[in-house]
């Protein structure tokens, strides 16, 4: 039998100390004190940010949106997709390096995992023994720290959706609702799943992002590279030994470059879809020429023009500034100040029209053609507003019901609204009216409808 796939060898990466180790940790500490702490943080009385999919109401702070702002999504997804877009162009997978939730938590997991079992030789060396008490205690231990990590992040998930005190309450009176419990174990599985076994699989594999990054390089992307002029012939040799003499590069073939690579491969033979540019080889391979004496920088973040023509920061820092690169920031700064300039301009309340469709129209006393309408008023703001309501359009066309209705904050409410016109004050068929609904706090809306007179 000949397998067509090669068995999956269990990486053991090494941990590291440096600049870009530092840089690594910054990111995991602000996103996830981001992501762990915005839930409990207060405003106005309630939750900071908040996506009540029951009321479907969306509180991000100051500001409330409804399902009809979707618009604002579309304009942060097409940000986001723009960033990702530019840094990739300038500086390659910065963002799978430092800021992916699967590099994070996988950061935070291997942290765990030496915790309890010990740096890459140590848990080389567990896994091969035999089992016994003490592997058996650590494995188990490890598991459950992982888990408990793993539910944690899923009730903070849960926890955007459903005011986290009160889900809380919940979870310690054991009165989950079955939604609320599947998304939690849902989310947690897959964090325990994706950061403790996956790993550098999610990334290979089932990450598209690694496949199609070649279309947003070129050879002025600042990417992680080796040296190859500087440290070939690589070659062991003793810290006193003279490499020219010997004919040897800089490379003294430690390997640690490997060993510390979260995804296993070697930088030496050159930019792979698998490097997450995550530095590390960086980091490590500088401490290791700290150690014999050479300069630093055999690896480091370069380009392949630069390396081609032996440029030095300066001249690449000139070419960071190309066409691409400028017509992915003019993109970003188009819609991001599109985005902002309707935020800004965005009136606090939003108002729906539906015309009674059980009477098109009818004769009331008084000899006048009535209308129904149902008004929807839906309020974004975080105070009570009064709103007036009036309509135009016909000669002689009034408005018989209240005029003026209260709206409690981030509250809707569907308001009746009959509109009478004397009989033959205008043809029979379709008339187009307006409504005007007004708060003197927040502005005014006008929207359109329909007056049916009948024949």
């Amino acid at each position: 039998m000949v397998s067509l796939y090669e068995a999956h060898k269990k990486i053991y990466p090494r941990s590291v100390t440096g600049l870009f180790a530092k840089w690594r940790w910054f990111f995991v500490f602000a996103t996830q004190l981001f992501f762990y702490g915005i839930p409990w943080l207060q405003w106005g009385g309630r939750q900071a940010m908040l996506f009540d999919l029951d009321t479907r109401r969306f509180y991000i702070f100051g500001l409330v949106l409804y399902p009809q702002d979707v618009i604002y999504l579309a304009a942060i997804l097409i940000i986001s997709a723009m960033l990702l877009f530019l840094f990739t162009a300038v500086a390659g997978r910065q963002w799978c390096g430092y800021a992916c939730p699967q590099t994070v938590y996988t950061e935070i997991y291997l942290w765990i995992e030496r915790k309890i079992e010990g740096d890459r030789s140590a848990r080389m060396r567990l896994d091969a023994a035999p089992m016994s008490a003490t592997k058996f205690s650590r494995k188990v231990a490890k598991q459950l720290v992982w888990m408990a990590v793993g539910l944690w992040t899923g009730f903070t998930f849960v926890g955007y959706f459903t005011p986290i005190r009160e889900l809380a309450g919940h979870v310690m009176s054991w009165s989950l609702g079955p939604w609320e419990t599947f998304w939690i174990f849902f989310y947690g599985f897959a964090t325990y799943g994706n950061a403790g076994f996956m790993r550098e699989q999610v990334c290979m594999y089932m990450c598209p992002y690694a496949r199609f990054q070649s279309a947003m390089f070129d050879k002025d992307t600042l990417i992680v590279t080796y040296d190859t002029q500087r440290g070939e012939p690589r070659g062991a040799r003793s810290k006193k030994a003279d490499p020219k003499a010997l004919g040897l590069g800089d490379c003294v073939n430690c390997t640690l470059c490997v060993q510390v690579c979260p995804t296993g491969i070697d930088i030496r033979n050159g930019l792979q879809y698998e490097c997450i540019s995550c530095a590390a080889c960086i980091d490590v391979c500088d401490q290791v020429m700290d150690k014999v004496g050479y300069p630093r920088g055999l690896i480091r973040y370069s380009t392949e023009r630069a390396m081609e023509e032996g440029w030095g920061r300066k001249q690449i820092l000139r070419h960071v500034l190309r066409p691409r690169v400028l017509i992915y920031s003019s993109l970003l700064a188009v819609v991001t100040i599109a985005l902002l300039a309707s935020l800004f301009l965005r009136t606090p309340f939003r108002v729906d029209i539906v015309r009674d469709r059980a009477a098109l129209a009818r004769l009331v006393d008084g000899n006048k053609i009535e209308n129904v309408y149902r008004i929807q008023i839906m309020n974004a703001t975080e105070k009570p507003q009064a709103f007036t309501l009036s309509a135009e359009g016909l000669p002689g066309l009034e408005l018989v019901t209240d005029k003026t209705v209260t709206i409690d904050a981030a509250q809707g409410l569907w308001v009746p609204v009959r509109l009478q016109l004397p009989y033959g004050g205008a043809s029979a068929g379709s008339h187009e009216i307006h409504f005007n609904v007004t708060s003197p706090a927040i502005g005014d809306v006008r929207e359109k409808s329909i007056f049916m007179v009948p024949r």
